[in-house]
């Protein structure tokens, strides 16, 4: 089972405040907030973007590393996580999106809409398109660690 919630490091910026964040598993992402409530808030916009542009180059997206000491959980949202799965899955087993969409009974336009995270998809394509790929779509709700 894939899991994407990554691993955030907040650091106090002493030169102006705040916290910088950074994700070890995504190099690329690095942002800030004034404090912990709105770094974390950045955080995930900043995350989501960086996955997002990995899907758009058709990059790799990096495993989650386990869980570290004075590291913040911040996990995808939910579509994002679902496209980043999809692409996953299609990356896995080296099926074309036309061929996908060849099973969904959908044009390649379609497919192509299915993985573009700007796009609003709706969930039970995105399940019906990780189930042509012999996934299952997984939704986990938790308490959120916010205010």
């Amino acid at each position: 089972m894939r899991s994407f919630v990554y691993p955030a490091v907040l650091t106090p910026d002493d030169q102006d405040g705040g916290f910088v964040v950074t994700f070890p598993d995504v190099p690329e992402a690095i942002t800030q907030g004034g404090d912990v409530s709105d770094a974390l808030q950045q955080a995930a916009d900043c995350l989501e973007e960086a996955i997002a542009g990995r899907i758009r180059r058709q990059a790799c997206l990096p495993e989650v590393s386990p869980e570290r000491p004075n590291c913040y959980p911040v996990p995808l949202p939910a579509q994002t996580a679902a496209k980043a799965a999809l692409y996953l899955a299609i990356r896995q087993t080296g099926m074309r999106p036309g061929e996908i969409a060849l099973q969904l009974r959908c044009d390649e336009k379609e497919m192509r809409r299915l993985l573009d995270p700007r796009h609003a998809s709706k969930l039970s394509r995105l399940e019906a398109a990780l189930a042509a790929l012999g996934q299952q779509l997984v939704v986990d709700v938790q308490a959120s660690g916010g205010d």
